[in-house]
């Protein structure tokens, strides 16, 4: 836990010697089998389908998952997929989905996908990544996972086979012979062979690959961004990025003792690189409650009785969960924990206090891009956290803040200098970030360094802090949202002239979208119209903003663009105005501050101390007495 506590450790680590110098496994192939060989026994994956504490799970040990990856990665094989083919998946998290990945990253390319996506979404990504089999769920009650994957390859024909898996193995007593008699039916209309998960694999060889597994690098995966319209941007991994986000783990924070409780999404890169791929470089154990994770039904509720039973010692989590949990009483002996690890959206003060005092255990932000294979930065777990920060850039992980002039010169900002954070390190896939050739233009800094959009610092310290997004995209509870989407499905109402969309805080979202609209000099419609309207012509239910707001006009640039920050300082007064209710205290105005980005200030007027910074602490967007 000690090995990465302060920027002279970061830098020890690098001065040992290059990392293409360290003798690590080329291959994910090659990565488990050394795991397997030194833990075979030690338990690698468990999976509960319901959320008690004394519910039914399924364990894989680290021998017992090597044999199932094989012949997983066989089958794939078997149906025709080569290194540069991709086996996609539309899974929740069982214990089948880490196989999945682990093995379609050895077979062909594997391509995760958000089942939470509409069928259209996926069938735009099983285009774009020419995806050959699609491993789904077989149907089954409360989920319409399956429907939607019958629906999307009917739009996919390059979909040759789809491989079911059957969550009713997972099921004891009763309600095993139950699920069959109420499985809800799915009409095909495609023309892709169907399979079953089970019985497929088990025809398999499990001792060893029927294949070559090449010690060479290359595209392993596909991982669709966040927050797009039509198809979303597909990024590139390959072995070597995917197996540095695991060393990273392995050498500066797990070893096979520690158990990992992560009820975050396979299909999301916390989930499959810092988890998972840590997991295997140091043997330790990852559980998954419930396919949904934290939105499985009674996960919330268990949640501490569950630490109880697997003896977690690190949770794996996102600020909207964290606030969730800080409603339920601390109801089990967590004292297993050694810390938390939350990523994904910015964390809020007041949150994390409140955390520490409920658990009496730390939490360390950190910051990853699905474009840099994960990781970037992170708040030292045995070290100095600052809480608002992101930590620390890791070993080999190079942040550099730079400004870009249209004219293309650049500047390297100094010490707590505002500007865009350019990463560089070995997750990093420099000219071929993205699957298409045309969205990689401009997105690096001398040709290495990836421009990510974020706004951010340095301070004297050498932590990272974030201060905005180039990118302006609106992070609901870590999940990604583009404005665009909000924006064009509000303007294709005949009276709306012009839309803004932005993130307005949000104590438990961290951010949600928020829309002010202009209408047409003749145009007539209400809020309650625009809503209808937002819900049958905007893709993503998420996106669906919480707020629209109509103005006479929206502030506008010399040009004529849309001046965001004007929304934003309009959102932070009414949000913030609403919070401080019956305190006497209220916003006086919203000012830019260069290191800390927007900055609310509040006038007093006799309200008590503790009872403002207690309300305003739970979101995440600065403040000031005025």
């Amino acid at each position: 836990m000690g090995k990465f506590s302060t920027y002279d450790d970061r830098d020890r680590i690098e001065n040992e010697g290059p990392y293409e110098g360290r003798d690590l496994p080329v291959t994910i192939y090659e990565f488990l089998s050394r795991t397997a060989a030194r833990f075979p026994d030690r338990p690698a994956l468990s999976f509960q389908l319901l959320a008690g504490p004394k519910d039914h799970a399924t364990t894989l040990t680290w021998r017992e998952t090597l044999e199932r990856v094989t012949e997983t990665a066989n089958l794939f094989r078997s149906l025709g997929v080569g290194p540069q083919d991709t086996v996609a998946y539309l899974l929740p998290n069982s214990i089948e989905t880490p196989v999945v990945l682990l093995a379609g990253a050895t077979a062909g390319i594997v391509n995760p996908i958000n089942p939470l996506l509409d069928a259209q979404q996926i069938g735009g990504i099983l285009r774009e990544t020419n995806a050959k089999v699609l491993v789904t769920l077989k149907a089954f009650p409360k989920t319409d996972v399956a429907q939607k994957a019958a629906q999307a390859v009917a739009s996919a024909p390059n979909v040759t086979h789809i491989v079911e898996i059957d969550l009713n193995r997972h099921l004891r007593g009763v309600k095993r012979f139950i699920v069959p008699l109420i499985r809800p039916k799915v009409t095909a209309t495609h023309h892709a062979k169907v399979l079953d998960f089970e019985a497929a694999v088990s025809a398999q060889k499990h001792t060893r690959l029927e294949f070559d597994d090449p010690r060479q690098d290359r595209i392993a995966a596909y991982f669709h961004t966040g927050g797009t319209t039509g198809t979303p941007k597909v990024a590139q991994h390959k072995y070597s990025g995917m197996i540095y986000n695991g060393w990273l783990g392995g050498t500066l924070l797990f070893d096979e003792t520690d158990v990992l409780m992560c009820p975050l999404p396979m299909f999301h890169v916390f989930a499959a690189y810092p988890v998972l791929m840590s997991c295997i470089a140091s043997g330790a154990h990852a559980v998954m409650p419930t396919p949904a994770g934290y939105r499985g039904d009674g996960v919330f509720d268990n949640f501490w009785k569950l630490i109880e039973r697997w003896q977690a010692t690190f949770l794996i989590t996102v600020p909207t969960a964290i606030a969730a949990l800080m409603q339920r009483p601390v109801d089990a002996n967590v004292g297993s924990l050694k810390t938390a690890l939350s990523g994904s959206a910015p964390l809020p003060i007041e949150l994390y206090n409140r955390f520490k005092a409920a658990t009496g255990v730390e939490i360390s932000e950190g910051y990853g891009l699905t474009e840099a294979t994960c990781l970037v930065s992170c708040n030292p777990v045995a070290g100095v956290k600052k809480v608002g920060s992101v930590g620390i850039p890791l070993p080999y992980t190079h942040v550099r803040i730079l400004n870009h002039s249209d004219g293309g010169q650049v500047h390297e900002c100094g010490v707590d200098e505002v500007g865009e954070i350019c990463v560089g390190n070995p997750g990093v896939f420099p000219g071929s970030t993205y699957t298409e050739a045309d969205k990689n233009h401009n997105l690096f800094a001398e040709e290495r360094y990836l421009r990510t959009g974020d706004l951010g610092r340095i301070d004297a310290d050498g932590y990272l802090w974030i201060t905005g997004r180039a990118k302006d995209l609106i992070i609901r509870g870590g999940h990604n949202i583009d404005p665009a989407e909000i924006e064009e499905g509000l303007l294709s109402h005949p009276s709306v002239a012009f839309v803004g969309a932005i993130g307005q805080p949000d104590s438990f979202a961290g951010e949600l979208p928020c829309a002010y609209v202009e209408l047409t000099t003749d145009g007539h419609v209400t809020v309650e119209e625009l809503l209808e309207h937002a819900k049958s012509h905007i893709h993503e239910r998420a996106a669906i903003p919480k707020h629209i707001e109509i103005l006479s006009e929206l502030p506008k640039t010399a040009v004529g663009k849309i001046f965001k920050p004007d929304l934003r300082r309009m959102a932070i007064t009414r949000v913030y105005d609403a919070a401080l209710q019956g305190t006497g205290a209220h916003v006086v105005e919203v000012v830019e501050d260069k290191k800390r980005g927007l900055v609310a200030r509040i006038a007093r007027d006799g309200a008590d101390e503790g009872d403002v910074t207690s309300r305003l602490g739970q979101f995440t967007c600065q403040w000031d007495w005025a």
